[in-house]
């Protein structure tokens, strides 16, 4: 099956570099690019698009509210590509509905990776930055004691063992880790992590991973 992307960034260097990187890939198709996200908004509503690779800052209208009215209208999933490894935009798209972040200098690999897992239900966070962004997360929040954040009425029906592997989630290990981790299957790992998401409401493991920060659960024993 073949993917089809749009481009949405206002430099149209960046636009031109990864459509000729994608499109000479037999798993892409590049169906359309845009400069900013009202023209985005345009093109999604002429062509057929599975996953759109979405710049943060751009005029008129930025990639955070361009990613919020994509995913509140039911379009394609977003991955948010930035220059800069600290960028506060770019966590406010995850937290409006992107389903990734990675830097526009990923490796081609590493990208068309990201873009099969998010087209398949999966998110995806760039290793380098999940750091960074999560501890941005971790300074803007209340720092609450552990127990008072196991109190917090959206984690509090979880299980001792699925709060064991939210805890891991919001490290960033993977299932396979996750599993070796806690001397489990890696299928028993996602059955936790499908209980987890189902039982908080969350769409992927990037919203759980901003929850576990948000409410002091991960990093909270951080010196």
């Amino acid at each position: 099956m073949t993917i089809r992307l749009v481009l949405v960034d206002d430099q149209e260097m960046y636009r031109a570099g990864f459509r000729m990187v994608l499109d000479s890939r037999p798993e892409f198709e590049v169906v359309g690019d845009a400069d900013d996200g009202d023209t985005a908004l345009e093109l999604l509503r002429t062509v057929e698009a599975d996953v759109v690779l979405m710049d943060v800052r751009m005029p008129r209208l930025d990639g955070v509210e361009a990613t919020r009215r994509i995913r509140e209208s039911g379009g394609p999933r977003v991955i948010v590509l930035t220059t800069f490894d600290l960028d506060e935009y770019a966590y406010d798209a995850i937290r409006a509905g992107a389903s990734g972040f990675l830097l526009k200098d990923v490796p081609v690999a590493e990208l068309a990776a990201a873009i099969t897992h998010v087209h398949q239900g999966d998110a995806v966070v760039a290793p380098s930055t999940t750091r960074r962004l999560l501890d941005h997360v971790a300074a803007h929040r209340p720092d609450p004691s552990v127990d008072d954040a196991w109190d917090d009425s959206r984690v509090s029906d979880l299980t001792p063992r699925e709060r064991e592997v939210f805890g891991l989630i919001a490290e960033g290990l993977s299932n396979g880790e996750i599993a070796e981790r806690l001397v489990i299957t890696e299928s028993t790992t996602r059955v936790h992590v499908g209980r987890i998401l189902a039982k908080l409401g969350l769409r992927d493991r990037v919203q759980a991973v901003v929850m576990a920060y948000e409410t002091g659960i991960a990093g909270s024993s951080k010196d």
